[in-house]
Formats: C-alpha cells, structure tokens, sequence
C-alpha cells in the first residue's frame, strides 16, 4: 500500500520562477530549494468532523469496487464521506474535457478517489486520464509494489517503488498523420517537467526511509529526449548527498526484476512516462497481479488515488477492491 506519510499529503512544493539570462529570454522552472518538503494534506474536517473525498466511481468494475471501498471505509469507521462526481467527457473548444462541476469538486476537497476509465481504443475520445491529469497537472504518478502476506508468488520480498512522471514523454497525445499511411507520434520531454518529478523522487525517498534513487532511461538510443532526463537526474542528485543516486538502462531494469527482484527494495526507481506505465505493470506481475496494486497522482494543488488496473467489463462480479482502497 502508499506509505501512511503520503496518503494525506498533497503537493505544494513546486513553484514556478523565472530566471533571467544575458539575452534577456527566460526560462520557466518549477524547482524549489531542496530542503523545501512536501506539504501536508491541507483539507480540513467538516463540522461533522469528517473529510469530503472527491469519488470518480469509473466504468466497467469501478463502480461495484467503489462500493466495496465505500463499505470497508464505512464498517472501519474512517472519517470520509463522498462527494460522488460525474466525469464523462464534454467537448470544450473542440477539446476532450471533464464537466465543471467534476473539477470544482476535486479542486476544492484536494483529493480524489478514483475508479477505472474505460478509453477507446484507436478512435473515440482522448483518454479520460490523460484529460485528467492535464487538468490538473498531476505531475507524479506513485507505484508501490510489495509483496502481500499469504498472497503465495514466486517471490516473497518485493517492495519495489516506481514514481513515472505523468504530463509528457510519447504520452504526450500529440499525434498526427504526415501522409496517408504514415503517422507521426512526438515524444516530448522538458527539462523543468523532468526536474520536478525528480526532485519530487528524492525527496519521497526521504520521506519513505529508502536509501537509494535510480533514474530508469533508454538515453543510449534516444540521446536527446532520455538524454535530457538523464542529465537533469545527475544535477538534482547533488542536492540531495545523503541519498544515493545511479541510473540504469530500461532493458537491464526489466531483466534483472524479474530474475531478482530484492535488490531493488532499496531504491525509488524515477523514469519517464511511457517506461513507468510499462514497467509498473510488469512490477504488479511480481506480486501477483494488478489488482493488487495501488496508485497516485500527484499535482501541485490535489492528489488522485486509483487503482493501476482497467475498468475490465468482463470480470463484473468477480474482481476485489483491495488495490481502490
């Protein structure tokens, strides 16, 4: 499960400043001094003396495990109640977006709970997570991945923790077609998105007590773009000397996890986004699946809890909650 520390923090820590240079352009930054931390979850309890959770029940399974989550949470007695909210997708501008009131309710209770989206596949509209963390700039995506007790695999001792940054790389959305037959995806990676969701990797590794950061790259084939991402990781570990920094080729990552999967319980692993989505499910695989796995993403003014797994329609009636809660 998310480590307790984060479960009720939200990111502030991420400020944007402008930087001056001798031809007078400048840059855009979202980094903060490193001894700025996160800060807590700044909701507070209503006067019924609970918090109101933002809930995007989702399609498929989402909302029979939505209700699941709501009877665990009740039967516990946890201080939440739900602001249930509709998210099917509107047109605005032309643009795939998510209803108003859906926003207004996430922005103004700071976390959200959310259930599986169903997105097309090939054609229809933009996926509905995609739109979400756009909207609200969910720049980190947390997965833990640890073995669960009584829960028999083929390993016994994982507890690995992969953080994908989450607005760009190839799923950037930009797509287009060059000529008929031919089409053309960009994968976008920025120095100042790359510098905040690494700077945010070494300070969870703080947070959470693991000793070591390793940056999860393909820079020997995509020398500018993972090459990018590479340099900024080696910058910012300077600015964290008591945490151990290296870097590893995705393909080692992959081979040597599945093959051995311990000495990674040390490390947060930090990538881009197409390599975190890939990997993070491989990882669920090591402790039995993903519905087993939970998640967030994190912004600068809320936080998103979900599951990594589907809305899986077929499986109605016979999926477990227990990566939702």
């Amino acid at each position: 499960m998310l480590s307790g520390r984060f479960v009720t923090s939200s990111l502030r820590q991420c400020s944007r400043r402008a930087v001056s240079t001798s031809n007078s352009s400048q840059i855009r930054y979202y980094a903060v001094p490193a001894a700025e931390k996160i800060a807590k979850f700044p909701g507070t309890k209503g006067p019924d003396g609970k918090y109101t959770v933002t809930l995007i029940e989702g399609d498929g399974i989402g909302p029979e495990i939505s209700q699941s989550v709501k009877d665990i949470f009740s039967a516990a007695k946890v201080p939440i109640k739900w602001e249930p909210v509709d998210v099917t997708p509107i047109l605005k501008d032309g643009k795939t977006a998510i209803p108003d009131e859906a926003i207004n309710s996430v922005k103004k209770n700071y976390v959200a709970l959310k259930g599986p989206l169903a997105t097309p596949v090939g054609k229809g509209h933009v996926s509905l997570n995609l739109t979400l963390r756009r909207t609200f700039n969910l720049f980190a995506n947390v997965r833990p991945c640890r073995s669960i007790a009584g829960y028999k695999t083929p390993y016994d001792n994982v507890n690995a923790v992969l953080i994908r940054e989450n607005t760009e790389g190839e799923y950037s959305g930009i797509e287009h077609v060059v000529v008929d037959g031919v089409v053309q995806s960009i994968k976008l990676i920025t120095r100042e998105a790359s510098e905040r969701v690494l700077r945010f990797a070494f300070q969870y590794a703080q947070e959470v007590g693991k000793p070591k950061v390793r940056a999860v790259h393909k820079a020997t084939i995509m020398k500018m773009s993972d090459g990018l991402f590479l340099r900024t990781a080696k910058e910012i570990s300077k600015e964290f000397p008591d945490i151990e920094f290296d870097a590893e080729l995705l393909d080692n990552t992959c081979l040597r996890m599945v093959t051995d999967p311990a000495p990674y319980n040390d490390k947060v692993l930090v990538m881009p986004n197409l390599y975190g989505d890939i990997l993070s499910d491989m990882c669920a695989g090591l402790i039995g699946g993903l519905g087993l796995t939970p998640s967030v993403t994190l912004g600068n003014e809320c936080s998103i809890f979900e599951a990594v797994h589907g809305s899986a329609p077929i499986w109605l009636q016979a999926w477990q909650p227990y990566a939702l809660c």
